[in-house]
């Protein structure tokens, strides 16, 4: 999928944490997005619930645009680009999903706390490797 030899190459940031994380905390965050969605799907107030489909679908568009942006690519600075919407998509997803079911938007807090530590990652790397 990806250049291992490339992205072992980089300068790391500081916090930076081991490969092995990555698969388990994703994992975990995945079933929490699951869960949020389907929680937000079965209320039955239709109110703001469009713009929360909307928001939903383009964090996820942008979260799975992101991993290709940096590996494949190796555009550290398109994929800083891609993260930095994202941050702002997840954001607006968590406000909309909390007006219609507080513990859904709630269960993506988890994610938007990885995704801002992501963000940090990524902008880490950019200025360390340009």
């Amino acid at each position: 999928m990806y250049n291992s030899d490339w992205y072992n190459l980089l300068i790391q940031p500081p916090l930076s944490p081991p490969n092995w994380l990555f698969p388990p905390v994703w994992a975990v965050l995945y079933i929490t997005i699951i869960a949020a969605i389907i929680i937000y799907s079965i209320k039955k107030t239709q109110k703001n619930k469009l713009s929360g489909y909307i928001y939903f679908t383009l964090q996820t568009i942008l979260n799975f645009v992101w991993s290709p942006a940096f590996f494949t690519m190796q555009n550290i600075r398109l994929a800083l680009i891609i993260i930095l919407l994202l941050d702002i998509f997840v954001i607006l997803t968590i406000k909309k999903f909390y007006k219609i079911s507080k513990i859904s938007g709630l269960i993506l807090i988890p994610y938007l706390a990885w995704i801002l530590f992501a963000t940090y990652l990524n902008a880490g790397y950019y200025i360390l490797n340009r």
